[in-house]
């Protein structure tokens, strides 16, 4: 444990949601039930109520609804091009959510080309609409982070980047991961398909809120990502409309995906659980290697234990995590019996790591049990002779608590002879010279 147990780090609890992932939440949840000249959308207005409120739920800062005649062109086009650009930052996180009239036209390539229909437009006029290009145009100018766009309706004709099939979670470094840019769209139904509208809230926004309130998380790791959610709606909207209806998911920009419910990043991990053993082995390291790093950066020690603890789960033989899980219980938070038994199961798993040997010795030695200690230290120089560090805790051993000094001199000597430097051990091995070798020249 030389690398680790010589600088025990000093470290702060910081759990649930992780620090600096968003500084703000946005959202503009737009229903239109009533248009003043096209036909009536029944439950658009329930929908978006049932929008609005599960995102306040989830602490969105600034919910932003517009209704019926409040959701004129001019009062879109001033919120998407003026009011949002100018207040949300890079930091932020914006979700857009429509309900009402969706329609197609043609580009000048004669491309297809998404609208919907804000309350006083037509049906077939896109002079008033806000097109997909405007939706496009906005995400551009937008400074955010991350952004999802949620259509109860049959949006299509957009230019995407090849769709992301995994989430997020399982890569190594998820700190670094949610930094990346995210433009996600998720729409109600599928090109030619009809969505359907009745009183009360429909069957995409019933799975939009329920995948939100936690449906969606089907590996209850608590986290829930944009992709995670289009899975589950897609899979329960289809069940619902009896395969009348599928919803759509594209990555229009970037390679990330939208965090809709944070969970501990201790838990940020692949969205399906790995199911070979190989697999099982690779998540373990990966767990075992940000609980190291965050102990070595001085972080969060409790996500550095949560994290050792699931990669026991993932891998119950991984030796390195008993032997880094006994540290932090002995070290950084204290709790000898916890201690004790990773270093017993490390020394089961492990035996030809020294520092499972010596981890042992340390709880031993904490639990004033000093022979067995020095029995677990001479262990540990059988699998390495060389542990210096493992020959300074037996020369104070055999000093402080085994009244041995003959044997705390021996060793503090092989230990210097190694290349410690301790003051101690020097003044030891220098105190016990014969009197002619301490007399000057």
């Amino acid at each position: 444990m030389a690398g680790v147990l010589e600088r025990p780090p000093s470290i702060h609890a910081q759990l649930g949601k992780p620090e600096g992932l968003y500084y703000r939440s946005w959202a503009v949840v737009i229903g239109i039930e009533n248009y003043l000249v096209a036909p009536k959308v029944p439950g658009a207005l329930e929908s978006a109520h049932a929008v609005g409120a599960t995102l306040r739920g989830l602490g969105f800062d600034e919910v932003i609804e517009l209704q019926d005649k409040d959701a004129s062109f001019k009062r879109l086009m001033q919120v998407l091009n003026d009011y949002l650009p100018r207040k949300v930052g890079r930091q932020d996180r914006v979700v857009i959510f429509f309900a009402g009239h969706a329609g197609m036209t043609q580009d000048s390539q004669s491309k297809e080309l998404g609208y919907f229909v804000p309350w006083d437009a037509q049906l077939t006029n896109t002079n008033k609409t806000v097109t997909l290009d405007h939706l496009k145009e906005f995400s551009r100018r937008s400074a955010s982070k991350h952004m999802l766009l949620l259509f109860d309706a049959n949006v299509r004709g957009w230019e995407v980047t090849a769709s992301q099939p995994l989430s997020l979670e399982g890569r190594l470094s998820p700190e670094d991961d949610t930094e990346k840019r995210a433009v996600q769209v998720l729409t109600a139904a599928q090109k030619d398909e009809a969505v359907g509208h009745v009183p009360g809230e429909s069957a995409f926004v019933t799975a939009l809120v329920a995948g939100l309130k936690g449906a969606a998380d089907l590996n209850k790791n608590g986290w829930i990502m944009a992709s995670e959610l289009a899975a589950q709606v897609k899979q329960e909207v289809a069940s619902v409309t009896k395969g009348t209806q599928h919803p759509q998911f594209v990555q229009l920009e970037g390679d990330g995906d939208v965090i809709l419910v944070e969970g501990k990043k201790s838990l940020f991990h692949l969205g399906s659980e790995p199911t070979n053993e190989a697999d099982r082995a690779k998540a373990a390291r990966a767990q075992y290697e940000q609980a190291f790093a965050l102990l070595q950066q001085q972080k969060s020690a409790e996500e550095a234990l949560e994290r050792l603890n699931r990669a026991i789960a993932y891998d119950p033989s991984f030796g390195d995590a008993y032997v880094l899980k006994s540290y932090v219980r002995l070290e950084v938070l204290p709790d000898l019996e916890e201690s004790l038994a990773a270093a017993r199961a490390a020394v089961q798993y492990a035996p030809q790591n020294p520092d499972s040997h010596y981890s042992l010795a340390m709880v031993l030695e904490k639990k004033e049990q000093f022979k067995d200690a020095e029995s677990a230290m001479q262990q540990a120089l059988v699998v390495n002779p060389a542990y210096a560090d493992v020959y300074f805790s037996l020369g104070a051993l055999y000093a402080d608590h085994l009244n041995e000094p003959q044997k705390s001199v021996d060793a503090f000597r092989r230990y210097i002879e190694l290349g410690g430097q301790s003051e101690r051990a020097n003044r030891a091995v220098q105190g016990n010279k014969p009197p002619a070798e301490n007399q000057g020249p």
